[in-house]
């Protein structure tokens, strides 16, 4: 496969949209991640060429969708690609629908509801919000945030600063979120007529030109 070497972050861009699909850290052996591509020493460098900066900006920009799509790890897909990672790896119901017929916690259930009335709420909100700041109710939080990632009912839209009184930077920025019919309406993705096994068929094709055998079959236990 095409080895690649970036530093900036317009060459990042070009590599996501290349790929169409860009993990943050290796999704499996021999298909190139973000830190893999990168010096290693740029990361959390706090400069332009800060790979870890990029993450979020490549969400904010309306590059790429941001979020723990697979595997529950985080993964970038260009807007492009986007429509038909959707497609399959979505659902065709509501969150309401799947809620109701018992494939959503009622935590997750009730994170959606609080983002999707608060699009870009960021992390120490939303946990406030949901009743579930105690740190024994942590792993319910990610947990939920898991589930509505993996089914890309949510994304990671950006970061909010912590401030202090005086404006200034305070503290660790916290992630924020955003449903994805949200994001996806803001940053004009385009959605696709076409079935699952179609967007299935189209993202197998992709990758068998960019990829070797044995990634293609990774990717497609992925997809199934």
């Amino acid at each position: 496969m095409k080895k690649y070497h970036v530093k900036t972050y317009e060459e990042a861009v070009l590599v996501i949209e290349e790929l169409g699909i860009l993990p943050l850290a290796p999704l499996m052996p021999d298909y190139p991640a973000l830190n893999t591509i990168t010096l290693e020493e740029a990361w959390h460098s706090d400069t332009v060429f800060d790979p870890w900066i990029w993450r979020t900006k490549f969400s904010t920009h309306g590059v790429a969708g941001y979020g723990k799509f697979m595997k529950k790890k985080s993964i970038l897909v260009s807007r492009q690609f986007l429509p038909f990672v959707k497609k399959v790896l979505g659902h065709p119901d509501s969150v309401e629908e799947r809620y109701f017929n018992g494939y959503f916690s009622k935590e997750a259930h009730e994170i959606y509801q609080i983002i999707s009335r608060e699009e870009g709420i960021d992390t120490r909100a939303l946990r406030m919000k949901a009743n579930l700041r105690d740190s024994s109710k942590k792993k319910i939080f990610e947990n939920a945030l898991l589930e509505l990632q993996g089914s890309m009912d949510i994304v990671i839209s950006g970061i909010h600063e912590k401030k202090n009184n005086d404006g200034e930077k305070n503290g660790w920025s916290s992630t924020a979120y955003e449903t994805y019919d949200s994001w996806a309406l803001r940053n004009r993705i385009e959605t696709i007529n076409t079935d699952k096994e179609s967007a299935k068929k189209f993202i197998l094709a992709h990758f068998s030109t960019r990829c070797n055998e044995q990634s293609v079959k990774k990717w497609e236990k992925i997809f199934t």
